[in-house]
């Protein structure tokens, strides 16, 4: 009967204090295809989630950032991507080295990695480290605070910028730096693959796993969670 609603047979007993209903389950076919479901889904995320996470995306600018903790095939990169004869000037970030508290600049990994620029042929002319003080959490996002600050404070007008970091620490970097930064500069991204792992099976290797969960795990934290104190 056209208009009618089909209802499910129910019985009552004690005046309709209790009763009794058919209800709708998931069968054996409806779990095997949820599981299938389920697999596919995981398999999209651990093909997409490297690329997604070691992002590049260069911007037109003058100005080339080195986050100055990284490893020296990605300081030769850095080198190699400065020399491109695009940049005016490349700036290294970063506040003190693992596992020690600030002392002074040359304790930091903003000059750690200029030292290792110029090892790689960067004339010192064109290599200016900015330290951070900052110790512990948000390391990232504090060194892109410094750099701003330094921009300010010598007068540099900067609608641009580059930033080369490691693999997948990409996408957190440029979302950090840009939140730094704001809306008024462009912020690219290089990322530099790590010789350790092929991207494109990583999670064949433990240091690809170890990467991408840790990374993984940190951008989510970024993206959502993390709520950076208002800065001048």
């Amino acid at each position: 009967m056209n208009g009618s609603t089909e209802t499910m047979p129910c019985r009552k007993k004690c005046f309709g204090i209790f009763k009794q209903q058919i209800r709708w389950g998931i069968s054996a076919r409806g779990w095997i295809v949820f599981l299938l479901l389920f697999l596919a889904t995981a398999l999209a995320i651990a093909w997409s989630i490297q690329p997604f996470l070691a992002k590049t995306a260069r911007v037109g600018s003058r100005y080339l950032v080195v986050e100055g903790w990284v490893h020296e095939y990605a300081i030769r990169a850095a080198a190699d991507e400065f020399k491109s004869g695009q940049y005016e000037k490349i700036f290294t970030t970063g506040g003190p080295v693992v596992g020690s508290k600030y002392i002074n600049d040359f304790n930091t990994s903003a000059s750690v990695g200029a030292e290792l620029l110029e090892k790689d042929g960067i004339p010192k002319r064109d290599v200016q480290p900015v330290p951070a003080r900052e110790v512990g959490r948000d390391r990232t996002y504090a060194s892109a605070i410094s750099l701003r600050r330094y921009f300010q404070t010598n007068g540099i007008s900067v609608h641009a910028i580059n930033v080369l970091t490691e693999d997948t620490h990409a996408r957190r970097t440029q979302l950090l730096f840009q939140e730094a930064f704001g809306r008024d500069v462009a912020v690219g991204i290089i990322s530099i693959p790590d010789p350790d792992y092929d991207a494109r099976h990583w999670w064949r290797t433990s240091e690809g796993v170890r990467n991408v969960l840790d990374e993984g795990i940190a951008y989510i934290y970024a993206r959502f969670f993390f709520f950076p104190p208002k800065t001048n």
